[in-house]
């Protein structure tokens, strides 16, 4: 029987197989869109230009998430965060076909809806374009494989900006509250800039503030308030309006100006663009007639252009007759630091308290080689028991207490914080980027 085949069709078979099978390793070598997001955003904007490498910088380094080739899918993918906010939100670093529950999302995207996850990324260089966002969240929600082409890759080449985040305040309606701003002052390309401004609030009798509202431009590490306790030397007090810089155009350090920094106290901070803290109903803060705080602002800048620092402040007051106890800033620091080089250390540090204390809130202060902070009740009919636990030294949760935490005479509160000591010399307590420090915060009530 002859066959019905003839030569030619022999040979357009073969033709067609070969095509399937070159098609098949064409696909089989092209990337990923997990490698484009690698490639084209990870490599770019976070790891090799940014503050998620194995290099970096230590003040960037413990968070503990590198974004190297090597392990960026491994740290990302199904991997809880180290921030307290995700985490009491059921957030993961990336979660499987859910965008929004997954923290990378947010923090690089203006238009989440969310704000209470620190700092938008890449911090100190420019936003993602909307393309880049948009790619991001169709491989999360296609399931954020590591292999396969699940999003449009055409989006990568999408170069239009993201909306910026940020918009001044209004300010507190008349009688109702103050605003006071920083800014706006120019951040050099490639630099840090940390300064402080000794600044009047412009209240003309005392007020009671139960409420705090701040908003700053993008590229923002932290924003900070503080107060002078008792033992400053009116020498060593700032004047009013006098910036402050600690970095000298240099980088290095203008240690003189930073000697006031040894007696402050906190009031409210923030890293995140937009933050709100309120006391329970009837606390307040009781600030007198023409009171004045020290303002510290952090702004990042890791572009080859001048980028510009903002901050806005509202203070929201209420009557006096509203207010039925007065919240007072608590301070209780661990001076005595001995960090060895290249390991880890837990010190622990405890604070009794001579006099009932009725605890509001409480949140935590170290530099960059804070590994975890907690706070346990000492004494009582708690003892022991962990109030307060913080494993990311950048974005240390403001805690409120309903109820209110009640120590009797006698009880108090312990730190114990573990320190990741990754360079080569011993640290100690101090006042640069480059010592340590290790302090509880937050707001009581005493008798």
């Amino acid at each position: 029987m002859r066959n019905k085949y003839s030569a030619r069709h022999v040979l357009a078979a073969i033709a067609t197989l070969a095509t399937i099978v070159l098609s098949c390793q064409n696909e089989d070598l092209s990337e990923s869109s997990f490698d484009l997001i690698q490639s084209r955003i990870l490599d770019t904007s976070c790891a090799i230009s940014g503050c998620h490498s194995s290099t970096s910088d230590p003040a960037f380094l413990q968070h503990n998430l590198v974004l190297e080739k090597s392990v960026a899918y491994s740290n990302l993918v199904g991997v809880e965060p180290t921030l307290h906010n995700a985490k009491h939100d059921n957030l993961l670093r990336v979660k499987h076909h859910e965008s929004d529950f997954s923290l990378l999302f947010h923090k690089i995207s203006t238009t989440s809806g969310v704000s209470n996850y620190g700092s938008p990324m890449p911090l100190g260089l420019p936003l993602l374009s909307v393309g880049q966002v948009e790619f991001i969240r169709q491989w999360i929600d296609a399931g954020a494989p590591q292999k396969g082409q699940v999003a449009d890759p055409a989006l990568l080449d999408d170069e239009i900006a993201q909306p910026d985040p940020f918009t001044p305040p209004l300010p507190p309606a008349p009688g109702e509250g103050i605003q006071v701003s920083v800014g706006p002052f120019s951040v050099a390309p490639d630099f840090e800039r940390e300064l402080f401004v000794y600044k009047k609030l412009g209240n003309t009798e005392k007020i009671f503030v139960n409420r705090f509202e701040i908003k700053m431009r993008y590229n923002s590490h932290h924003f900070i308030l503080y107060d002078f306790n008792d033992q400053i030397p009116s020498a060593i007090k700032p004047p009013f309006d006098f910036v402050r810089d600690i970095r000298n155009p240099d980088g290095s350090m203008a240690t003189g100006l930073m000697i006031p920094m040894a007696y402050h106290v906190f009031v409210i901070g923030s890293q995140t663009p937009h933050f709100t803290y309120q006391f329970p109903d009837g606390i307040a803060l009781e600030l007198p007639a023409d009171y004045a705080l020290d303002f510290n602002s952090h702004y990042v800048n890791k572009q080859g252009i001048p980028i510009e620092g903002e901050v806005y402040i509202n203070l929201y007051t209420v009557p006096q007759s509203e207010v039925t106890d007065i919240a007072i800033a608590l301070n209780l620091p661990n001076n005595s630091l001995n960090l060895p080089a290249n390991q880890r250390t837990t010190l622990t540090k405890t604070f009794i308290f001579n006099e009932k204390r009725t605890i509001y809130s409480l949140t935590s202060h170290t530099h960059q080689l804070g590994e975890k902070f907690v706070i346990k009740i000492k004494g009582g009919a708690r003892d022991g028991e962990t109030v307060y636990t913080n494993e990311n030294w950048h974005h240390p949760p403001q805690l409120n207490y309903n109820p209110p935490i009640v120590l009797n005479p006698g009880e108090g509160l312990t730190s114990e914080i573990t320190y990741n000591n990754t360079t080569n010399k011993t640290v100690n307590f101090g006042l640069t980027s480059e010592d340590e420090m290790g302090i509880i915060f937050g707001y009581y009530k005493a008798n």
